[in-house]
């Protein structure tokens, strides 16, 4: 006897349900080496030799004050608490998305008050309510562990934002210690500018110079004197960003102790970086950088939240549960006789949703090619930055080098141009000339040497290694 054929409606129902189950499959998983673009073994400026490996940088600068301010601003930065407020909010969410995977339950008592036919009448009741999905497909499951790849990017986002926040006290603070300085060299240049005036003074009312001299020193002097005061708007501009930072109110009296401008080994001057270090091998960067963690973090999420999207296609199978009892009397509500309860499974597969399902699909593979594209933009950019914080390093040198010598060389000149103006071997304009040089060299050279330092945070920075 032949075996009853199935309906044709239940195959065609059954063979979508086996298509569906096969194209929602979960995704293989990432590789963070699976880059765009080739990357080399080495650093093209690997240093030679390298010296020490990525560690704490902030104890490499052996400041007992940087080190108290950096403390201090993790501590009472306003944009870093509110980067670890989002981890919080992050979880929170997490929580949220993973609860539908756990049976729902409410209690519902109330009374009810009627009247009929002359007659009113009162009832309470105390019902219990239960809703569970049961997630045979993983749907809720996937979209939960979208949420939680979203808060540990938050939490790398909070990494990040910790070591920017470091690295860039750390700048501003030897940045306030050039500008301090810069305005030293500027006072310096105003009171021998005033020599200079009262020199050609003395020789005009001799009769030995012309006034055109004098007036030409008399403008030499103005000019060095707004550059005086455009000195000090940036040490003042430069103590109101570092207090910023720090979460104080930018008054701009920042306290001399608090940034020094001299080193035990060169006084008047700023501190020498830190040995060089090793930068280890560029593979190792997408391991330790937490703005690329948490850029492949996302693509993670953005393909778990794929993959949620295309099991919603599924059929949902819900059990539902309600139980409780009602009485006219209160005290009757809790007599056992009186409790009634109901149980039922539904199953739920969705027909047509106008186009919905389908669109959240598509819009969720849109974000996973997003996500890819940006791991690419952050790894690259954070390649980008360790090879230019490397090269520069060796340029800055160089130049510091070369400015230290103009720096001495303009020294002699300006005592050598002063000495033969006075004997008339000279014009003033070569005179001036000698000390405008002077000053240029002098600040130029504290520029670089603030730089270097500047770099060197940088590169600490790139590299991705603690405070």
């Amino acid at each position: 006897m032949p075996l009853p054929r199935k309906p044709a409606s239940t195959l065609t129902l059954c063979a979508w349900l086996v298509a569906a189950a096969c194209a929602c499959q979960p995704l293989p998983p990432r590789d963070p080496q699976d880059l765009a673009f080739a990357t080399p073994p080495r650093w093209s400026e690997q240093p030679t030799p390298p010296e020490q490996s990525v560690t704490a940088w902030l104890d490499r600068f052996t400041d007992a004050q940087l080190t108290a301010l950096v403390a201090d601003g993790l501590a009472g930065n306003f944009d870093l608490k509110a980067a670890a407020a989002r981890i919080d909010v992050a979880r929170e969410q997490a929580v949220v998305a993973g609860a539908g995977r756990w049976p729902q339950t409410y209690f519902s008592p109330g009374y009810q008050r009627s009247r009929e036919l002359g007659s009113e009448s009162g009832r309470f009741a105390a019902l219990f309510n239960l809703s569970w999905e049961l997630d045979v497909w993983g749907r809720i499951k996937a979209g939960q562990q979208a949420a939680t790849l979203n808060a540990e990017a938050v939490t790398d986002d909070y990494r990040a934002a910790r070591l920017s926040l470091a690295a860039r006290i750390a700048q501003a603070y030897f940045a306030l210690a050039e500008a301090r300085l810069q305005a030293q060299v500027a006072a310096q240049s105003v009171h021998d500018r005033g020599v200079i005036v009262d020199l050609v003074r003395g020789r005009f009312n001799r009769g030995l110079t012309r006034g055109l001299d004098l007036r030409l020193a008399l403008t030499d002097l103005a000019n060095a004197q707004a550059q005086l005061a455009q000195a000090d708007n940036d040490v003042q501009l430069l103590a109101r960003l570092l207090q910023t930072l720090l979460g104080r109110y930018p008054d701009g009296r920042v306290a001399q102790s608090d940034v020094s401008s001299t080193s035990a080994s060169a006084p008047n001057s700023l501190p020498e970086p830190p040995p060089g270090l090793a930068a280890g091998l560029p593979a190792e960067l997408l391991q330790r950088r937490p703005d690329i963690t948490a850029a492949f973090q996302r693509l993670q999420a953005a393909d778990s939240g794929l993959e949620s999207a295309e099991k919603a296609l599924l059929p949902r199978l819900t059990l539902t549960a309600a139980g409780g009892s009602a009485s006219p009397a209160l005290a009757e509500i809790i007599d056992p006789r009186a409790a009634a309860w109901n149980l039922a499974a539904g199953l739920a597969q969705p027909l047509f949703t106008g186009d919905r399902l389908q669109a959240e699909i598509r819009l969720n593979q849109a974000r996973v090619r997003e996500a890819y594209q940006q791991y690419q933009s952050v790894a690259l950019n954070a390649f980008r930055e360790v090879e230019q914080a490397l090269a520069a390093e060796t340029r800055l040198r160089e130049q510091e080098q070369a400015l230290r010598e103009a720096v001495e060389q303009t020294e002699a000149s300006r005592k050598l141009a002063v000495y033969s103006y006075q004997q008339g071997l000279i014009e003033i304009l070569t005179l001036l000339d000698s000390y405008r040089s002077t000053l240029n060299a002098q600040s130029a050279h504290l520029a670089v040497r603030r730089q270097l330092l500047a770099n060197r945070i940088n590169l600490y920075l790139a590299l991705g290694g603690p405070v």
